[in-house]
């Protein structure tokens, strides 16, 4: 007349469920409960920079020409090879361009896309190269011109720079400013007081640039000039001492991370693939999701220990007291349908109050 695996069954699932559905309502698309158990013990996050912790939506602030470049030719060369380049900062150069009345005809009849690095190509017989620093000056050893090293020196740190080299020497850098998220530095807060001992942020950016934003933004650690391959390696560093790892991306680069974290949460607004690998899904609105759906898998691992005991301690009184004579079958057979019914209404509500929904 009274067992443990109605309750148990009915429970659990229900409490899921609900879990996942209450995500919903927040914008978050939760591939399975087992992630929200993962994500509950979770202590450690990682950022990717742009599209992350940036809106995602950057502008060409400055265009430093050198070798006595004109400014506005070199932007019009830059957005030339940038428009074959499906990225939120190409977009940013090809806009500028198109802003300034620059016509960016082709220059060029091939194009070599390196992934993570930058884009390849020949103008007047002369190889031309715009991307990273990394890619630019170690991959493609290009040379600052004589004489113009302090200018290159002196570039400004808040912005993350492209540059354009023709003929193996610098031609042109152009400053590229994405705003940081106005929450960003709120939510790596808010993610310590959940538990969370260490925040990371990685980025392509030179090591200037990574500085400042981790900085403002608050993590415990930076790495700066990170290819893709770096970001897997990273996350394979953090598991091994111990820690289980979220991963918080948005572009192709990211994918391979995304996959090799404990948990993967991909940016909604990025790419196909990174919310394909990923486990779990935010719409970014608002980066203090992380902290709704952080608070979301608490929740739910509380309430599925508490359930448990409940139905353990509950039932088992009702065994012992029907075992001893002391409960006739059918008040024990009324009070364990009657509780389990309750507990399963009781898995249905809210794990979150109304309270932390306004916050």
């Amino acid at each position: 007349m009274v067992d443990f695996s109605c309750a148990l069954k009915l429970s659990m699932p229900l409490s899921v469920l609900s879990a996942m559905r209450e995500a919903g309502r927040y914008k978050i698309t939760v591939k399975g409960g087992k992630f929200l158990e993962i994500l509950s013990e979770a202590d450690a996050v990682i950022f990717d920079k742009t599209g992350t912790l940036t809106n995602a939506c950057p502008t060409v602030k400055a265009v430093v020409p050198f070798r006595g470049n004109d400014e506005a030719e070199m932007l019009r060369v830059a957005a030339c090879l940038e428009e074959h380049f499906p990225h939120s900062v190409a977009n940013a150069v090809v806009r500028a361009a198109e802003e300034r009345g620059l016509l960016h005809t082709e220059l060029h009849s091939e194009v070599e896309y390196v992934v993570a690095h930058g884009i390849a190509t020949t103008i007047d017989g002369e190889r031309a190269v715009i991307g990273s620093r990394h890619f630019v000056f170690e991959d493609e050893n290009v040379r600052i011109p004589e004489g113009e090293k302090e200018k290159f020196e002196s570039l400004d740190p808040s912005c993350s720079w492209l540059y354009l080299a023709i003929a193996g020497e610098l031609a042109a850098a152009i400053g590229i400013f994405d705003p940081l998220r106005p929450e960003a530095a709120e939510t790596v807060a808010l993610l310590h007081e959940t538990g969370i001992e260490r925040a990371i942020m990685l980025t392509g950016d030179g090591a200037n640039t990574a500085k400042a934003v981790a900085a403002e933004v608050g993590v415990d650690d930076f790495h700066a000039e990170v290819l893709p391959e770096d970001k897997a390696r990273f996350i394979r560093e953090e598991q091994e001492k111990g820690h289980k790892v979220i991963m918080i991306g948005d572009g192709i680069n990211d994918a391979p991370a995304l996959s090799l974290a404990d948990i993967g949460i991909a940016i909604g607004s990025g790419a196909n693939i990174a919310r394909e690998v990923a486990d779990i899904t935010i719409a970014a609105e608002d980066l203090r999701e992380l902290v709704i759906l952080r608070k979301l898998a608490a929740g739910l691992m509380r309430r599925i220990d508490r359930n448990y005991r409940f139905v353990m301690g509950f039932n088992g009184s009702l065994i012992l007291l029907g075992a001893l004579g002391l409960l006739p079958p059918a008040t024990s057979a009324l009070l364990h349908n009657t509780s389990t019914i309750l507990l399963g209404i009781d898995c249905m509500t809210d794990l979150l109050h109304d309270e932390t929904k306004a916050g």
